[in-house]
């Protein structure tokens, strides 16, 4: 592979991986019930500690969400045979992300989807923890 060609399937892997890993995040914002945006926008009033908490906890547990799907998503192309295949293991990764979340939602004895948006740091700590516990998991199946 020339010089050339390997930068037309640089720009070609990143222009595909960026709209998937956009739209993995999406997903997230539009399944999960509290609205992590919004509380990060929130967090900025530093007059009123409860938002600043749940913005950081919103922080946390986005962050922690956008890691693993960039940890699945650089499994998927290290292993792609092709753009189609790299599609195709992304989005099953993206999926299988937000499946994740809601199995870790069902199992622990508190919930989730009600502690972010109270400003449960450690809570979103734990969730992020278990998105990036997940996709190393995910990230080692695809790869192999």
């Amino acid at each position: 592979m020339t010089q050339w060609e390997a930068f037309i399937n640089f720009l070609t892997y990143l222009g595909v991986s960026i709209p998937i890993l956009i739209l993995g995040v999406v997903v997230f914002a539009v399944t999960t019930p509290y609205p992590e945006f919004q509380l990060l926008k929130e967090a900025s009033q530093m007059d009123d500690a409860s938002k600043v908490a749940a913005g950081k906890a919103a922080a946390y547990d986005l962050s922690g969400k956008i890691l693993g799907l960039t940890i699945v998503l650089a499994s998927a192309i290290l292993s792609s045979q092709n753009l189609v295949d790299f599609i195709i293991w992304g989005v099953i990764g993206v999926v299988f992300q937000v499946l994740v979340f809601y199995l870790f939602h069902l199992i622990t004895p508190f919930s989730v989807i009600k502690e972010i948006p109270k400003g449960n740091v450690p809570v979103a700590i734990f969730s992020s923890r278990i998105s990036l516990i997940s996709s190393l998991i995910l990230a080692a199946s695809i790869y192999y």
